[in-house]
């Protein structure tokens, strides 16, 4: 049984910095891509940034060069490094797992697929 754990959320002023944590079980011998979704009050559900078993990354437009994504496979660890945060990245933020998902599928894949599993979410609000 897949289960991820999230961590990190909080509340910052825009220009600053938070990293959220997601701890992740399960998932031995599986093939998968990890990622982190997020929503904002009355918008749809987004992809903010995914990570392959092999370090590949990709982002969203909106956070590429602000935002870091990274895995520490041997803690069963997954990060989001969010840095000079803008009050439109205030979101409930998701971290993902996309089972037997390849990198390409993870990004394009419907987010209400039964392949995906999900975190509690974490809250991440930016004040102007």
């Amino acid at each position: 049984q897949v289960r991820l754990t999230e961590s990190g959320g909080g509340s910052v002023q825009s220009g600053g910095s938070l990293r959220l944590s997601c701890a992740s079980s399960g998932t031995a011998n599986m093939r998968y891509s990890m990622g982190w979704f997020r929503q904002a009050p009355g918008k749809e559900r987004e992809r903010v940034a995914a990570i392959d078993r092999d370090g590949r990354t990709r982002y969203v437009d909106s956070v590429q060069g602000r935002f870091t994504i990274s895995q520490d496979s041997g803690k069963n660890m997954l990060y989001l490094q969010m840095s000079d945060l803008k009050p439109e990245d205030t979101a409930m933020y998701y971290c993902t797992l996309g089972a037997r998902m390849d990198l390409p599928e993870w990004w394009t894949t419907h987010w209400t697929a039964k392949a995906y599993y999900w975190g509690q979410g974490t809250q991440v609000d930016v004040s102007s």
